[in-house]
């Protein structure tokens, strides 16, 4: 983070945001109470995994770790969430690994395409060392990350059916700000343009763009379907959504209830994985009655398509990293 912002978060942050809490997060009831923070809307499968954790908590600390949890941005953007748990002004920040690596650079090993053939794998990944090693940098910056939720494997979403490799051409797809997605899509020989994700229902409508990429469930809730009315099975790139507490908020807690915090986000992380399988599996049904169609690919083309394009950034990847990442990739 660079010395001006910094100081400019700090000042507005600390000025705003922790002028309005108590100095203390004990309050009259006794327990502590701690505020979770979404990009999510509340009927996200997202903030209802942070709702589950919430109770998880409560009920194994005896209602003396309370988590109220706040969708829709109400407590900021996933960066700016990050940024104040880092100074104490934010108690519960959860941020997608596309942010993260934007304060954890060595991150950019999860940002590369098909690593995954299936989700025990991406599970395997982030519980096991690849996981570990993002946790102790977080650490190192202030912040306990205690467990992921996810978004799980993302999709292309078009304005015409994708079933080869050669339908990319020509193709205008919208892409996050992320340097390995926008040569993977040129790969292809679709032009790959990034945008806001808050600007993209008005891009597809004025057709900016001719669609857009993310998980499938995102069809339906984000209504892309209104717009878009074909999905092509590429997943090509797995999401994770990190849920960690401030150094001052993780201070408060006794030690012999940070195990059960623990025990109650793992619970609760175990429930939106679940919860978000259900929900892309639900959403197939139902975008299909909408006249969406699904299709398949050829996998194996998409990747040694694209693979190629992106050696140049496997360079200046962390060996230690590429190493545990190997052990569980396809």
């Amino acid at each position: 983070m660079d010395i001006t912002r910094k100081t400019f978060l700090t000042s507005a942050l600390s000025g705003v945001v922790l002028a309005a809490m108590p100095r203390f997060a004990v309050a009259a009831d006794g327990a502590l109470h701690f505020k979770m923070g979404f990009t999510d809307p509340e009927n996200s499968n997202y903030v209802q995994g942070g709702k589950k954790i919430a109770s998880e908590v409560a009920a194994l600390t005896d209602g003396r770790v309370q988590i109220d949890v706040y969708g829709s941005s109400q407590l900021g953007n996933e960066r700016d969430m990050y940024e104040g748990a880092q100074i104490g002004a934010i108690d519960v920040p959860t941020v997608v690994n596309t942010v993260l690596s934007g304060f954890i650079p060595e991150m950019i090993v999860l940002d590369q395409p098909f690593l995954f053939d299936n989700v025990d794998q991406a599970h395997a990944a982030i519980d096991g060392k690849v996981g570990k090693l993002i946790e102790a940098k977080a650490l190192a910056q202030g912040v306990h990350i205690v467990g992921w939720l996810e978004s799980g494997f993302r999709n292309v979403f078009s304005d015409r059916p994708i079933t080869r490799v050669e339908d990319f051409k020509n193709f205008k797809i919208r892409t996050m700000e992320n340097r390995m997605q926008i040569a993977a899509f040129n790969a292809l020989g679709a032009t790959a343009t990034p945008m806001a994700y808050g600007e993209l229902f008005t891009a597809l409508q004025q057709r900016t763009v001719d669609g857009c990429e993310n998980a499938v469930g995102n069809m339906l809730a984000s209504r892309f379907y209104e717009v878009l009315k074909n999905v092509t099975y590429t997943n090509h790139q797995y999401a994770y959504i990190a849920v960690g507490f401030s150094d001052k908020a993780w201070s408060q807690i006794p030690n012999d209830l940070k195990p059960k915090v623990q025990e109650g986000v793992r619970r609760g992380v175990q429930f939106q994985r679940q919860l978000l399988l259900d929900y892309n599996a639900k959403s197939v049904g139902e975008l299909k009655t909408l006249g969406v169609a699904f299709h398949d690919i050829d996998r194996e083309a998409v990747k040694n398509t694209v693979l190629p394009a992106l050696a140049q950034f496997r360079k200046s990847m962390p060996k230690p990293w590429l190493d545990a990442l190997a052990e569980y990739t396809a």
